[in-house]
């Protein structure tokens, strides 16, 4: 019995710590608060442990901060808990980022439900600081569950906030203890209510003189930090509802009709299309059959413009193949804003001035069903050659044969590629020329130097997304780090042109800032081996163009120079052009000199001129 007695006095002992506990608690739990707020992208294994410590010292704070008019038992009870969740964090949980976040975050919300319940007793001020905090650890559970590859980030700042709030609660309590005890009295914040025995005179008593003004000032501290830490998750939960809203929808264009042709390159559907068209310009979205790189059926949609009331000329074709939109089936350039555009698609008013019929792809598995073929040869090639296929089915327009392709970064890729693939797979759309801007024609060199560039986890994102769905040989758990496998995954369902990449780029740089994204070289075993499959290496009867920006951090000009110097050495003809000071992007901006140019040599291309070669 006396142990036991022992064991319920404890959560009271522990209730009534020395007032310069409180204070030394209470700094520390700032501290680690400022560090959490100020540092968000630390390293992540940096970061689990910034928050580990941050959920000691709060716990602690908790505890010792237990008031008599509660059950103390209940508020050391949290407190402990607390502490022993910031020790697993540091000893076990900090190693797997995958596991961190949801249990913080079930955390938060038990944790929350635990205050909502507290909020039934104690003083007025007590329950109504008590609800708000409760209802505060919901939300910012409720967030941390709804973005899990940035929940650290999301907890570094809101998590952060609550351990400053508490702390400075926590010194305050300190502060009013000294005071209390140098007056020989009990700290007014920590009595039992009137009717609980010999304190209770020291609660009348704190009716008159300085003492109530110390409790009422402590209830406002207690109750502002409440609600500035229920404010923080609210603007969260806010900017995380928008953040999803404003991402692309999948509509239901892409559910194909009874009768879909069993061969590629047919139409299945069409509509009008207005976003982003020249007013001078009518344009369809086609819905069209196609195959993967393995030669499965599968179904692609894309965009057709040309210039008004020409519907009768045959006017030649820019087979057009977008840079990187994401790797999502809901990052189709006819999905996101703004449309062709987003695939950093050049010259579209001069494309439409000329004569010539836009042909844009979306790519298989960007609006509609199936893994995209990203950085995948045969499969790119495969849609953008069908696209055209598709478009001349088109009774409201009149193609002719010739057919230029044109592709920027991804869509440099795949323009080399289908350059490789057309005289076997569809020999029936000649080319009379492919224009590759800033190409990505060197998988396994991009691959491996993703490390290198800031953000780059995110295209590595798309690349293992796109490799480990189209081949099985190729696995993410044998190349990606555990810890930020789940990341990987997150990042990869992200558009870059939806506000939600940041949380991409947040958690990329805290990728980076931590350790490489892979636990073993990218270019080599099967992954190595998939990418190299996948370098354009073969013949092209059409011309070549290949344009590439001078400082171009993602496809650096070094592994570009080499692919040039690979395939004039085995006797391709190829016209290299570079651009100084264009990055990768700024090689197809309206202001760059490549415009021009691109313009003058697919004319010449169309005219049937002789093409150059600066091998």
């Amino acid at each position: 019995m006396a142990g036991f007695a022992r064991a319920r006095a404890l959560p009271a002992l522990i209730a009534r710590a020395p007032w310069w506990l409180h204070i030394v608690v209470g700094i520390a739990a700032i501290v680690f608060g400022l560090l959490l707020i100020t540092r968000p992208l630390s390293s992540l294994t940096v970061l689990a442990i910034y928050i580990g410590l941050s959920f000691i010292v709060s716990g602690i704070g908790d505890a010792i901060g237990a008031s008599a008019s509660e059950s103390p038992g209940v508020g050391v009870a949290f407190g402990v808990a607390w502490v022993v969740l910031g020790v697993v964090v540091l000893v076990w949980l900090g190693r797997s980022i995958d596991l961190l976040g949801p249990v913080v975050a079930i955390a938060l919300i038990v944790g929350g439900v635990v205050r909502l319940v507290r909020a039934i007793r104690g003083t007025t001020d007590e329950r109504i600081a008590a609800g708000i905090s409760g209802a505060a650890d919901l939300v910012l559970g409720y967030v941390a569950l709804q973005w899990p590859d940035v929940t650290l980030i999301v907890l570094a700042v809101l998590f952060g906030a609550r351990t400053v709030f508490s702390g400075v609660q926590t010194v305050w309590r300190g502060i009013v203890a000294a005071r209390e005890s140098r007056r020989g009295r009990a700290p007014a914040d920590l009595r039992r209510p009137a009717g609980r025995g010999r304190v209770a005179g020291f609660g009348r008593t704190a009716g008159f003189g300085r003492t109530a003004g110390f409790g009422r000032t402590a209830g406002f501290g207690r109750t502002a930090g409440a609600v500035l830490s229920l404010a923080l998750a609210v603007v969260a939960l806010l900017i995380g509802s928008q953040l999803r809203q404003a991402a692309p929808l999948i509509d239901a264009f892409a559910v194909a009709p009874a009768g879909v042709p069993g061969e590629p390159g047919h139409l299945v559907k069409w509509e009008p299309f207005e976003r982003g068209i020249p007013d001078d310009a009518d344009a369809w979205r086609i819905l069209y059959t196609t195959t993967d790189h393995t030669g499965t059926p599968v179904l692609a949609t894309g965009l057709v413009v040309r210039s008004a009331g020409t519907s009768g000329d045959r006017q030649p074709v820019i087979a057009w193949a977008h840079g990187t939109t994401g790797y999502a089936e809901n990052c189709a350039p006819t999905l996101v804003e703004p449309a062709l555009a987003a695939g950093a698609l050049p010259a579209l008013d001069e494309v439409v001035a000329a004569g010539w019929t836009l042909v844009a792809t979306d790519y298989a598995g960007l609006g509609t069903p199936g893994p995209q073929p990203y950085l995948i040869g045969e499969g790119e090639a495969r849609s953008v050659l069908d696209s055209v296929r598709a478009a001349r089915e088109l009774e409201t327009i009149a193609l002719a044969p010739e057919t230029v392709v044109w592709g920027h970064s991804q869509g440099g890729h795949a323009a080399l590629w289908t350059g490789i693939v057309q005289s076997v797979y569809a020999p029936d759309v000649p080319l009379a020329g492919v224009a590759a801007m800033a190409p990505a024609s060197d998988p396994v060199g991009l691959t491996g130097s993703l490390s290198d560039v800031r953000g780059g986890s995110v295209f590595g994102s798309f690349v293992v997304a796109a490799f480990t769905a189209s081949y099985p040989d190729v696995r993410q758990r044998d190349y990606v780090i555990p810890a930020a496998q789940k990341l990987v995954r997150e990042m990869s369902t992200r558009c870059l042109s939806e506000p939600g990449v940041f949380v991409s780029i947040l958690s990329a740089l805290s990728i980076e800032d931590d350790r490489p994204l892979f636990s073993r070289d990218p270019t080599t075993g099967a992954f190595g081996a998939r990418l190299d499959e996948n370098t354009p290496r073969g013949a092209i009867e059409a011309p070549v163009l290949v344009a590439q920006g001078g400082a171009d951090s993602l496809i650096t000009p070094s592994l570009q120079d080499a692919y040039v110097e690979a395939r004039c050495a085995a006797g391709y003809a190829v016209d290299y052009r570079t651009y100084a000071g264009l990055d990768h992007l700024g090689v197809v901006a309206p202001d760059s000199p490549l415009i021009g140019e691109l313009l003058e040599w697919t004319t010449a291309r169309l005219a049937g001129d002789e093409p150059v070669s600066t091998c």
